[in-house]
């Protein structure tokens, strides 16, 4: 069972950014990424997380994951877990 707001076809998921990448041709910029994702009628979710990669060259999905992983670097699952830094 999964729990919560985030379910099958929305929230902060790499599946969820790779299902909305899916057929994407690379190398691809930050805008080519979120344009693909768009045209696909991805959430408001994934288009914000691309909103928030790097702005460069993509070479592969190896990379967009890489930098998908980077953004959620130190963000717990839930957000009181991980709040106090002592």
């Amino acid at each position: 069972m999964t729990a919560g707001t985030i379910g099958r076809s929305g929230g902060q998921s790499p599946a969820n950014i790779t299902k909305n990448l899916k057929g994407i041709s690379f190398p691809a910029s930050k805008h080519e990424l979120i344009s693909h994702a768009q045209q696909k009628h991805a959430d408001k979710e994934v288009i914000s997380q691309l909103q928030n990669f790097e702005e460069r060259q993509y070479a592969s999905m190896a990379e967009v994951m890489k930098s998908y992983g980077k953004e959620h670097q130190g963000f717990p699952k839930s957000k009181t877990s991980h709040t106090k830094k002592n």
